[in-house]
């Protein structure tokens, strides 16, 4: 016997109970512990930050990660896995910022050091309680316990480790160079967190007007979107084989592009004119009067060839006016431009953002905010010629939002540049899902790889293991504590505790070897973008511990994240990697799209714009919210709409669908006590070789599948095959399970669905494993699906010529549901015939095997069977002039023309030739359209029609259906067991009367009854009045009690 199964179940209370089973059982230890001494199977966990709040991100990678490990598990392999914590940083730093009421670095400084880092200390690990729970609620199968924190001595030591071969393979250099700031937190940032932080917005540009000092009436047009740069303008860049004009308007001459000439002036209504041509050569090195005197006796070097027109490279005519203000502290371009001409570097902001002191104007104030009031000071002072509110895309601090600054200064970076080849060699051997970042968004940007800033002006995060010498400016790299002790005698200690965070690491200071004097450490943390991807060998403490373990295990077999990560974590762990072994850091990886609200926008606390997913893991349960994620296209790095609806959706047509058929079984097998047989016989019936074949197929497919890492692929087709089981195996087979004599074909039937459902919930394990394991424990009486290994696919099993044959019949019985559907017609009403025409690569044989199935299905008295679909219907191709339009331009109608006319041709490989033009299949929709009073629906070629001619015969077997419906409902009003046996009342008139009389023993037949009554006086169980089709009518049941069963 197995344990009765309520149809009715809430779900979630299952999951809640297998919860604390596998904590009790220790399920989880078990599974990874019994496979110890196997292969491993090494997975890369990202650390997240826990001093922030898990989200739907989370959920999605949480859900990714534990399928793949629980898979492999299942596989055979040992696969332990730790989670990490991520410690350090800017996101930390800013939360602790804002909960202290602190405005940046100066605030820190006056606080102390130590005092801010002990509070970022006790932060970090603030939400584990929470991240553990949603682990917990999530079925995220992870050893918490033994998890790594980027904050432990012995992490920062490897980090050290990593950071000092680089050192020593002279990778690492300070530099000066201008690069994005973030002025609240006052630290460069590197080039792909800049990449994280961009967002559109609408900025005042302003088009100065520079006044040339050869003739005060000749003035040089410049365009900028920063005009708070402008105070800091040092020279103008040309082209210098761009086209230039000298134009006269108002009175005045002005010096722009020629390309853009008609941007700026209104040449055709003659309200301006040409005065001469040039090219930008003939330009440089004329001088111009400085916008701002701020600087104009500034001490310093090189002034002299400031405020000139010089050549460069990279101006265009694309936008603006073709001549390039130059701030030469403020732009990568501007500062090697400047550089290259001999102009001192300007800053006249400072790292905060603030003006500096000679700009009285705004001296102290923030620059964004003073776009306004630098447009009005030029356009007072009559060096405005226009202003204009300009859309564009502006990176933005990836952690506290705050708009970035370019600005030059001093920073530490990786020659990244310097291993570009081997970088893309690596990527080659990484299998990526979907493949097409590899050569994409992630081979582009290697591609266009840059040197790594890792040096952050801030305060919590792991020191620059770098001593400079106060006096003669030596440097040395310490790559270890061991090192650090050796040179210094002593070690950073907090108490009782080895730390190597400031302020402690920089009061150990030790002699110069060169000239004697002090070794200071310098002040800068590392980027902790840096501290996450050398993870794979800080988590082991390598090479201090763990060296054969990790060089065993390594490059990683897995990792995934969300797609931010081509730029963030993979990057760096590929760039580490590279360096350090070159070898790539893992060898498969599944990278993630973004969940948007229903509307397409991103998710939103302040919009409440997604459900409480602890409200919707309650009411739709786990297992179903990790299925829509799966079977949605976010495992393929497409971003996908979420809601409550879609998971709504995959409940009623998935998992309830699934449910009620362990349901089914349970409830039957019960009352036939059947026992599973440890060597079932082998299957005769047609319909159990066919749902084996399918099952056998499909694991085939899920297995391909989940090595190539594609999990959408993987658990789509579990869908389909839950419909094929319910909606057709059970469905035809329930006779099988209600007729009374036990049988060997019952038997059969209970060995096949039971075989199923078991292998089944083998599959589905890895992505539903609450749901997956409560099937299973039931059918099988053992400890945990998670326990078992993943089944094998049985090629002598799989009937190819079976599939399709009842493929096909259930295409042509959806297909002809479809035209019922579509006029309102009853199944219950049988029809005299279905016509079918099938594509020539379809054998007519196989729908003909399925012949009775086939009129049953649809209620149809005949089968006729076309040789050519165009007896019924037109192939017809319809173009999408919307995707066309852009790309064909005025020959869409053409195209749309010779379509309509039939004048198109299918090639082999799915594209449409049509006009000369060859369209791809995304590009046209291919169908049949039904010839003029012919009802047809088409799929895949084959098209279908019913006659829906009703004749008085046909009309009064419908009529029997619908008492059978009625009395059916009945028995489950009245409570009956599906076996009872009843005496039923059908008192009714006219026609209904009629087809009662008429079909009388099939009333019998379908409702267990043993005597049907047309009027009378008695005594029923249950009466009611009923409306069939018009015709009133009373519907009485009676359950009927034998004597020897009598109590």
């Amino acid at each position: 016997m197995f344990r009765p199964v309520d149809p009715k179940t809430h779900l979630p209370e299952i999951e809640h109970k297998h919860i604390e089973y596998w904590k009790r059982k220790g399920i989880f230890e078990k599974s990874v512990e019994q496979r110890k001494g196997k292969t491993k199977f090494v997975f890369f966990d990202g650390p997240p930050f826990a001093n922030g709040l898990p989200h739907y991100g989370h959920i999605m990678a949480l859900s990714l990660k534990d399928a793949v490990t629980r898979y492999f598990t299942m596989r055979g392999y040992y696969v332990p896995r730790v989670n990490g914590w991520d410690c350090h940083g800017l996101p930390v730093e800013y939360e602790i910022e804002k909960e202290l009421g602190l405005s940046g670095r100066k605030d820190i400084e006056t606080m102390g050091v130590e005092q801010f880092n002990t509070k970022c200390r006790e932060s970090v690990f603030r939400y584990t309680v929470q991240w553990n729970e949603l682990f917990e609620r999530v079925a995220r199968w992870v050893d918490i316990e033994h998890g790594y924190a980027t904050l432990n001595a012995s992490y920062m030591e490897s980090i050290w480790w990593v950071f000092k071969q680089i050192w020593e393979k002279k990778m690492m250099y300070q530099g000066f160079k201008s690069m994005h700031i973030c002025p609240r937190c006052s630290t460069p940032l590197s080039n792909f967190e800049v990449s994280l932080g961009y967002k559109d917005v609408t900025d005042l540009s302003v088009t100065s007007q520079f006044q040339s000092k050869d003739d005060p009436n000749l003035y040089f047009l410049a365009w900028t979107t920063t005009p708070w740069t402008l105070p800091g303008n040092v020279a103008l860049a040309v082209g210098a084989e761009i086209d230039y004009v000298q134009i006269q308007s108002e009175g005045k001459s002005f010096i722009l592009a020629k390309a853009l000439l008609e941007k700026h002036f209104d040449i055709a209504n003659l309200k301006a004119k040409v005065e001469k041509e040039m090219k930008g050569k003939e330009l440089v090195g004329k001088a111009y009067v400085p916008l701002f005197d701020y600087y104009t006796n500034a001490p310093l070097e090189g002034l002299e060839k400031a405020w000139k027109v010089i050549a460069a490279d990279f101006v265009t005519t694309q936008d603006g006016t073709g001549i390039v203000h130059i701030a030469s502290g403020y732009g990568e371009d501007d500062m090697e431009a400047s550089l290259k001409e001999g102009i001192p570097i300007l800053r006249h902001v400072d790292m905060a953002g603030l003006f500096e002191k000679e700009v009285t104007p705004w001296a102290g104030k923030f620059v964004k905010g003073q776009e306004n009031n630098i447009a009005d000071w030029l356009a007072k002072n009559g060096k405005l010629f226009k202003k204009e509110n300009y859309r564009h895309s502006y990176p933005h601090c990836w952690r506290c939002d705050t708009p970035l600054l370019n600005y030059a200064t001093k920073a530490w970076f990786i020659r990244v540049t310097d291993i570009k080849d081997k970088l893309i060699a690596n990527n080659q051997k990484i299998h990526w899902q979907p493949d097409h970042i590899k050569e994409g968004r992630f081979g582009k940007w290697l591609e266009n790889v840059r040197d790594w800033n890792i040096s952050r002006n801030r305060f919590w995060g792991t020191p620059l293991p770098i001593w400079e010498c106060e006096s003669c400016g030596e440097q040395e790299c310490i790559g270890s504590i061991e090192e650090l002790k050796t040179r210094s005698g002593k070690v950073p200690m907090r108490g009782n505790e080895v730390d190597l965070h400031k302020p402690y690491i920089d009061e150990v200071t030790y002699p110069c070897a060169k000239c004697q004097k002090i070794m200071k450490r310098i002040p800068e943390v590392l980027d902790c973008w840096f501290e996450s991807g050398a993870m794979p060998y800080a988590q082991l403490h390598y090479p201090f511990e763990n060296k054969e373990e990790f060089e065993k295990n390594f490059p990683a077999h897995f990792i995934a994240e969300g797609l931010d990560q081509t730029r963030g974590w993979f990057y760096t762990l590929h760039v580490l990697a590279t360096i350090l072994f070159d070898k790539p850091a893992f060898q498969n990886v599944i990278v993630n799209g973004i969940l948007l609200a229903q509307g397409g926008e991103k998710l939103s606390k302040r919009k409440k714009n997604y459900p409480d997913p602890k409200l919707l893991f309650e009411e739709k349960g786990v297992d179903s919210v990790r299925m829509f994620l799966y079977t949605s296209t976010a495992p393929l790095a497409e971003d996908v709409r979420f809601s409550e609806q879609h998971v709504d959706e995959l409940v009623k047509k998935f998992t309830l669908t699934l449910w009620n058929t362990y349901s089914f079984f349970v409830t039957y097998a019960n009352i036939d006590n059947f026992t599973p047989n440890k060597n079932p016989q082998k299957p005769a019936h047609k319909l159990d070789l066919w749902i084996l074949s399918r099952l056998h197929a499909l694991i085939k497919e899920v297995t391909e599948n989940m090595e190539d890492y594609n999990l959408t692929k993987a658990t789509r087709p579990m869908l389909d095959f839950v419909d094929d089981l319910s909606n057709w195996y059970v469905r035809r087979s329930r006779r099988r399970f209600w007729k009374s004599e036990n049988d060997g074909d019952k038997q059969c039937a209970y060995e096949t669905l039971h075989t199923v459902l078991v292998k089944f919930s083998q599959i589905l394990a890895p992505f539903m494993p609450f749901l997956a394991d409560e099937i299973y424990r039931n059918l099988t009486e053992k400890e945990s699906v998670h326990l078992t290994d993943w089944p094998k696919a049985e090629e002598v099993q799989i009937d190819k010529e079976l599939n399709e044959e009842i493929l096909l019949a259930r295409r042509v019985v959806n297909l002809g549901h479809a035209i019922r559907g579509k006029k309102k017609i009853r199944v219950r009403q049988p029809l005299q015939k279905v016509v079918v025409g099938l594509p020539k690569s379809l054998d007519p044989e196989k729908i003909l095997l399925q012949k009775a199935v086939i009129l049953e299905e649809l209620n149809v008295k005949e089968l006729e069977i076309l040789k050519d679909a165009g007896e019924l219907a037109t192939f017809v191709a319809l173009p999408n002039a919307k995707l066309l339009g852009p790309k064909y331009g005025k020959d869409v109608q053409k195209i749309i023309q010779e379509s309509k006319a039939g004048n198109f041709k299918v090639l082999p490989d799915g594209r449409v030739e049509v006009a000369g033009f060859s369209l791809e299949p995304e590009e046209v929709e291919l169908a049949y359209k039904g010839k003029e009073g012919v009802d047809i629906e088409s799929e895949e070629g084959t098209v279908v029609s019913l006659d829906l001619t009703l004749t008085e015969d046909l009309e009064w077997e419908g009529l029997m259906r619908e008492v059978v419906r009625s009395l059916q409902d009945m028995r489950k009003e009245a409570g009956y067991q599906v076996s009872d046996r009843i005496d039923v009342l059908v008192k009714s008139e006219g026609k209904l009367e009629a087809a009662v009389t008429k079909f009388a023993g099939e009333i019998k037949q379908e409702t267990l009854a043993e005597e049907l009554r047309q009027g009378g006086d008695f005594e029923w169980d249950l009466e009611k009045e009923f409306n069939i089709e018009g015709f009133s009518a009373k519907l009485a049941v009676k359950k009927v009690t034998h004597p020897l069963t009598a109590t």
